[in-house]
């Protein structure tokens, strides 16, 4: 019977430690942040034309774990962005719609994630919770991932939301006259940075 001797033993341990560690640096999770490289768009329809609000302020955080120039996984992401920094070309709709989405009492939009899936062409599917207009319900945000450049990471999607599931009156203008659709759709485009 052959004998291992105590070194022969450590010097496999170590191998086997080093080795684990090079697989494992390649996935590591990190934190990611974005300050002001949030961009939303707010889309929608009325009986007159179709309609556009824009905001490029707010603040989101992540944990993505990265592979070389791919994103692998999420388990964090929060963002938010003040209500009032939407704004359209016309400072009557801009008043109208802060209204509907009673910012006087809920200033923010916001999202917090509950859990993720990240395909292998990077697509993000994230649960969690979305507020809007003071009104937090469950839902999903679907989005593509891509590792940049400069190791940066944008995560771009879009949802369709039914104004009247987050009691939203959708607003009108002109006594009346001119009424929003009830759907309406968000798009984000967040970059985030280590």
């Amino acid at each position: 019977m052959k004998k291992i001797s105590l070194k022969a033993i450590s010097q496999q341990l170590v191998a086997v430690l080093v080795l684990q560690t090079i697989a494992f640096a390649g996935f590591a999770q990190e934190k990611y942040h974005a300050k002001d490289k949030v961009t939303l768009t707010v889309s929608g329809t009325s009986t007159m034309h179709d309609w556009t609000m824009k905001s490029s302020k707010g603040e989101a955080n992540a944990v993505f774990t990265v592979n070389g120039t791919s994103v692998t996984g999420c388990t964090f992401l929060s963002f938010v962005t003040p209500s009032e920094s939407l704004k359209s070309e016309k400072s009557s709709m801009d008043k109208n719609a802060y209204k509907a989405l009673k910012t006087s009492s809920a200033p923010t939009l916001s999202f917090n994630l509950t859990s993720a899936t990240v395909a292998a062409d990077g697509t993000v599917k994230a649960q969690g919770k979305l507020s809007l207009a003071g009104t937090t319900l469950a839902t999903e945000l679907v989005g593509v991932a891509k590792v940049n450049a400069d190791k940066s990471i944008t995560v771009k999607g879009s949802k369709k939301i039914s104004m009247k599931e987050y009691s939203i009156d959708p607003p009108s203008f002109m006594m009346g006259a001119v009424k929003t659709g009830n759907d309406v759709t968000v798009a984000f485009e967040i970059t985030f940075t280590k």
